[in-house]
């Protein structure tokens, strides 16, 4: 068997698989990627057994058709050297000898029998289908997948929590101290339903979807879903549980209400943050009419640091502490200049959304406040 093709195209396409394999794997054969060369198409499948991910491509040329594996670090590292040339690839299917030719060299080494490669489960014809813009589905998991657990006792918030309901879509991320909750109303359904993404396959979507409003259909049951965008396919297996009532969590009834340019925050979080204690991080927020100071201190190590900056608020004036690095986090995970921190009372949660919302679209994001030892 042998077939020709862009050695920048298959590189690229390599690259973004090698993200789904394991550094240690169960299988051997799991270390490798699976080639299938059909009707003049080039397949090619990595898979951690958990998550599949398969992407086909057109060749230039093809003589034969067939199968075979080959190791994930031997085909990437042969071919990511190379600058955009023609190459050819020739297998002998009996002893899996493969010969990598290209224009002025060529490399040799062995492959494996695709026998061994266990074979993707295929989603039933009664799964429910979801489709959204790519754009979309790479936004919210850009901006979710931050604020999820590595929790093995509550397995559920490990993943990220995609909510159908007849008003929209919601896409949830908690670890119990921070939540987002992204709620999209151009995506609703008549049936209510919902599944768990594993951080995993979230993370291989985020750096692979396009930018763009091409499709992606999301097609999934009580255990797997199938992500079809362009000419790639992701598997994978969901988390299996139910979710907490994320809404339960979010206070209703925040009189205090104040208006920030989020780089600013996030400026003076970056200053003050070295000097708070290693162990809680915590950084202290003093509110009054037009400004905010930012705090912290270590007592242990005698180190302390504060920064006023200008702000919009006319509540009551308060102390609240947080958890510096996971604010940071949330107002780096946020896109608009300016942000609004609608507060209760110290001991209750903060929710922080973007000032403008995009169309269609509410952006939510919460912190747990920290116990100050006044």
């Amino acid at each position: 068997m042998r077939f020709t093709l862009s050695s920048s195209a298959l590189s690229s396409r390599l690259s973004i698989l090698s993200k789904v394999i394991n550094s240690k794997n169960a299988l051997p054969i799991l270390d490798c990627f699976l080639f299938e060369v059909v009707n003049n198409t080039l397949t090619i499948t990595a898979s951690d057994s958990e998550n599949v991910m398969k992407t086909s491509m057109p060749l230039d040329d093809s003589d034969g058709e067939g199968k075979f594996a080959v190791n994930n670090r031997t085909i990437l590292d042969a071919v990511k050297e190379l600058p955009e040339q023609p190459l050819t690839i020739d297998v002998d299917t009996q002893s899996y000898v493969i010969k990598v030719i290209y224009q002025n060299g060529l490399y040799n080494f062995t492959g494996q029998n695709a026998e061994e490669y266990p074979m993707a489960q295929t989603m039933p014809e009664g799964a429910f289908t979801l489709t959204l813009a790519s754009n979309v589905l790479s936004d919210n998991i850009s901006r979710s997948v931050f604020a999820t657990a590595t929790e093995e006792l509550r397995p559920v918030m490990n993943g990220i929590y995609f909510d159908l309901t007849p008003d929209a879509l919601a896409i949830v991320a908690s670890d119990g101290h921070k939540l987002v909750r992204n709620r999209n109303f151009s995506i609703k359904t008549e049936t209510p339903t919902s599944f768990i993404l594993p951080k995993k396959p979230a993370n291989l979507l985020k750096g692979v979807l396009a930018k763009d409003d091409s499709e992606v259909i999301m097609r999934f049951d009580d255990r797997n879903a199938e992500i079809t965008f362009g000419d790639t396919v992701l598997l994978c297996r969901l988390i299996e549980g139910r979710y907490p009532n994320y809404n339960s969590v979010i206070p209703q009834d925040n009189p205090n209400q104040l208006t920030i340019d989020r780089k600013v925050l996030i400026g003076a979080l970056r200053r003050v943050l070295p000097f708070a204690s290693e162990s809680s991080q915590l950084v202290r927020l003093h509110l009054e009419a037009g400004k905010m100071e930012i705090s912290s201190e270590d007592i242990d190590f005698s180190t302390s640091a504060k920064e006023e900056i200008p702000c919009d608020y006319n509540g009551n004036i308060m102390s609240i502490g947080f958890k510096g690095t996971s604010l940071s986090d949330i107002l780096n995970n946020l896109a608009s200049s300016e942000v609004e921190l609608q507060l209760a009372d110290p001991s209750r949660p903060c929710l922080i959304v973007p000032s403008e919302q995009p169309e269609n679209e509410d952006i939510l994001m919460l912190i747990m406040p920290m116990l100050l030892n006044d």
